[in-house]
């Protein structure tokens, strides 16, 4: 099935816009002891992450000042919205970004083209909320022989589950969009209209694109949380890039302890949550995202602080079976040591580390 990084994971499909949250004035900032490791005065933490429900913790965390207050007044936060994993990857790459919510392949293909020295996974964020939409009419695997069904981008994470979920059910896919069933790349933002059309008959994405296409006339054929153990696996989590991590990592434990809040919020208030995801997604894009669809698709997903490594180690396996990426080693990629000790604080159980 998967996921060759989200991962996945096309998102909303708004222009990438930069929202940057200045915390405290770097005159006062207080002693050294809370900055980062090494320095004499404030820290900036550049983080990305994408106007999507998917990340609703890294929303709330912005929107409700909850990583404001976990990083304290010597920590400058500066926030950068990206619609794809790979811009963000890019980000990191280049020095302009710090951390990043992010899907799982974008997640592996970083830690792969560094050779496991660019980023590290330091928490999960959120699990679900991907499903196969087709037309009415189709009612098995069998019926979408011949059929045209859309994803958000080659070789990301849903284009790697339905390929690898054909596969195993007997049916070909090309990367040229050939074979038994021909699989079409498109933004999501595309694929409404396509479906509505008919120049395509279904789509495996993740919401808000799967309540949207539902209200377009389709149904759910494969709901994915069906093809994983528990219903569980990784659709978004958040990296660092190990040269911050190295040169602050206490700053890097403020952000995890913000991840932590944050995400106890989205779960004891998913009310306040899906208000706020939808006016801070109007703050960054001019109009906010329809708050009923929010609650239509809020069922589907689980947030977690978990990142659930055996999925995105099996989303690799699938995306390798299907030709689309080369085996990678990913040990090392998982530093969950200031998760642990945030969950701790909290008073939550800790998570294992791979």
């Amino acid at each position: 099935m998967k996921r060759l990084p989200y991962y996945r994971l096309r998102t909303l499909a708004t222009v990438a816009v930069i929202a940057t949250a200045t915390l405290g004035a770097a005159a006062a900032c207080g002693d050294d002891s809370d900055s980062g490791s090494g320095s004499s005065g404030p820290v900036t933490l550049r983080l990305g992450y994408f106007p999507n429900i998917t990340h609703a913790p890294a929303i709330v965390g912005v929107e409700k000042g909850i990583f404001a207050e976990k990083l304290g007044s010597n920590v400058k936060l500066e926030t950068k919205t990206f619609n794809a994993g790979p811009a963000a990857v890019e980000a990191i790459f280049s020095g302009a970004l710090d951390a990043t919510y992010i899907g799982p392949n974008p997640t592996v293909n970083a830690f792969s083209k560094s050779k496991g020295e660019a980023v590290r996974v330091i928490s999960g964020a959120a699990s679900g909320g991907v499903a196969l939409v087709v037309k009415p009419e189709i009612n098995s695997v069998e019926d979408l022989r011949g059929k045209k069904i859309a994803t958000p981008q080659l070789g990301n994470t849903q284009d790697v589950a339905i390929r690898y979920w054909l596969k195993e059910k007997g049916l070909a896919t090309t990367k040229e969009g050939g074979g038994d069933v021909s699989i079409v790349p498109q933004e999501n933002a595309q694929t409404i209209e396509t479906f509505t059309s008919g120049a395509i008959q279904g789509a495996w994405v993740p919401e808000p694109f799967v309540s949207r296409l539902v209200n377009a006339g389709g149904k759910v054929l494969v709901d994915e949380r069906d093809l994983w153990p528990d219903g569980k696996f990784v659709i978004t989590n958040l990296i660092v890039s190990k040269k911050f991590l190295d040169a602050h990592p206490d700053v890097v434990q403020k952000l995890v302890d913000g991840q932590v809040a944050a995400n106890d919020f989205v779960n004891q208030k998913p009310d306040e949550t899906q208000q706020a995801i939808s006016d801070h997604i109007g703050k960054l894009t001019g109009k906010p995202l329809d708050l009923k669809l929010i609650k239509q698709a809020w069922p589907t997903l689980t947030f977690l602080n978990d990142p659930i490594a055996t999925s995105l180690k099996a989303g690799l396996d699938h995306a390798v079976a299907v030709g689309l990426t080369e085996p990678v080693d990913l040990n090392g990629l998982y530093d969950l040591k200031y998760l642990n000790t945030a969950l701790k604080a909290a008073g939550e159980p800790e998570v294992t580390q791979p």
